[in-house]
């Protein structure tokens, strides 16, 4: 089948093409992007492109892997290429430096050309099917540079990037080696989305460190003849269905006392969520607790990811200590204070602990968005619902000011926190949780979508490409 047509060969005008680095082999996963772009191109249809499972040679072109209601295709990598590009420069470069982290980039010689050269792949293969009508949507770092492909291989379609992760502040992105090119990486784009305010304005910050570039009265940037825009829009997820899924969800078996706390923390193991921070903040309220108080159970889920990257290996070495001196504190022969567990679960057994909590941590140094803040309000019984402990430094901290904001760094006051959390009376947790729930349902994953891609496709034709 070619990707560029439908499953019964007539053409589609106006598809939507998403790029992302994930794209679902078999069934789809539970959270995260990649949920989030199934769930927008479910509505609509369009294709969804995406890397294939690394081999010893990439030719141009892509692959077909699936068809329905929107069409799914791979583009080839090689070996060396996920090296350098997704381990390297992806994830040891722009991941820490967006994530505030200068000082964790490992830099290494090839790594920026085998970005450079995936992202030009990438570019070919939507040169090649890309009809007058349709719109490209990019997701996320790993393709800064495919927009500005795209311009000089002639592609005018109105093409959009959606940065799931912060944007760095002017001070750190000096640390980026190619940050001279970094201006005309965003200019390729006609809209370059990001999650928060916090972002826009520190993009902002950025380009107006480029003599090339102009802001405009309108709010638009412009340079070298590209006229652009830097917009917020805040992810979000499949309210009703999530909530659906966790009030038909089987209550998890977690033999905890009668009327012990359960507190819960999802989060992938990665040094930006802060979840030593969290443990030590826990174990912080653990020593003040009073004897014979209740004995709160706190269950962190940390699925292990890039384990090839050194810096994963530190913060999974990290956490493993510090849960063990906790628990070695604070257990007792029928209570353990800590449950960590470092694999995944399916997304109904998620959505059952979260309905069975009764509070959450979301707690991140720095995090684009944080879904998991939303999918644990969405998953609660409005008529006793659970709080929402929720780290200043969350993207999701600007729609979610009702939650407990704190900071993680701030040990003792976070444990504070965690007490009032467990100690908050039903009234309270009612209304906190009502104005939560507003925000989770009306902007939800079909609200982002329309934002984004109504701003996309009312992009004026005829926008000039760079020289």
């Amino acid at each position: 089948m070619d990707p560029a047509r439908t499953s019964n060969g007539t053409n589609r005008p106006g598809r939507i093409i998403v790029v992302s680095n994930r794209i679902p082999k078999g069934d789809v996963p539970a959270g995260g992007l990649v949920f989030a772009i199934h769930e927008a191109l479910s509505g609509g249809g369009g294709l969804w492109i995406g890397a294939a499972d690394p081999t010893e040679q990439a030719l141009d072109g892509l692959t077909p892997i699936g068809s329905g209601i929107y069409d799914r295709a791979t583009f080839a990598i090689t070996e060396e290429e996920h090296h350098g590009f997704y381990l390297g420069y992806a994830n040891s470069v722009l991941w820490p430096l967006f994530h505030h982290r200068p000082d964790l980039l490992d830099i290494q010689d090839g790594d920026f050309e085998a970005y450079a050269a995936v992202n030009r792949r990438v570019a070919r293969a939507i040169a090649h099917i890309a009809e007058p009508d349709d719109v490209i949507w990019i997701q996320d770092y790993h393709f800064l540079m495919v927009a500005q492909e795209l311009r000089y291989l002639g592609v005018k379609n109105p093409t959009g990037l959606f940065l799931h992760i912060p944007f760095p502040n002017p001070t750190d992105v000096m640390a980026l080696p190619q940050v001279a090119a970094l201006s005309s990486w965003i200019a390729a784009h006609d809209v370059f989305g990001l999650q928060t305010m916090r972002d826009v304005a520190s993009a902002d910050e950025t380009l107006r460190h480029d003599p090339k570039a102009e802001q405009l009265p309108n709010g638009c940037w412009r340079r070298e003849n590209r006229t652009f825009r830097l917009l917020s829009f805040p992810i979000g997820i499949d309210a009703k269905g999530f909530s659906d899924t966790a009030e038909s969800a089987p209550t998890p078996e977690l033999q905890l006392a009668p009327k012990a706390p359960l507190l819960i923390g999802v989060d992938r193991l990665d040094y930006s969520k802060g979840l030593v921070h969290r443990f030590e903040a826990f174990g912080d309220y653990l020593s003040r607790r009073k004897s014979g108080s209740v004995r709160p159970t706190f269950l962190q889920i940390a699925p292990v990811s890039r384990e090839d990257v050194t810096a994963y290996q530190d913060i999974r070495e990290e956490l493993e200590c510090a849960s063990g001196s906790i628990n070695g504190a604070h257990s007792d022969l029928d209570w353990t204070p800590i449950r960590y567990v470092r694999r995944s679960f399916e997304r109904n057994v998620i959505a059952g602990l979260y309905r069975r909590a009764d509070a959450a941590l979301v707690t991140p140094l720095a995090d684009g968005m944080n879904l998991v803040a939303k999918e644990f309000v969405a998953a609660q019984d409005p008529e006793d619902p659970g709080v929402l402990i929720l780290s200043h430094f969350a993207g999701a901290a600007e729609q979610m000011s009702a939650a407990i904001l704190v900071n993680p760094f701030d040990r003792h006051r976070f444990a504070d926190s965690i007490e009032r959390a467990i100690e908050m009376p039903l009234d309270e947790r009612r209304d906190r949780h009502a104005v939560l729930r507003k925000t989770v349902f009306e902007q939800d994953i079909a609200w982002w979508t329309n934002s984004f891609l109504t701003c996309l496709r009312g992009v004026p034709r005829g926008y000039s490409d760079p020289d």
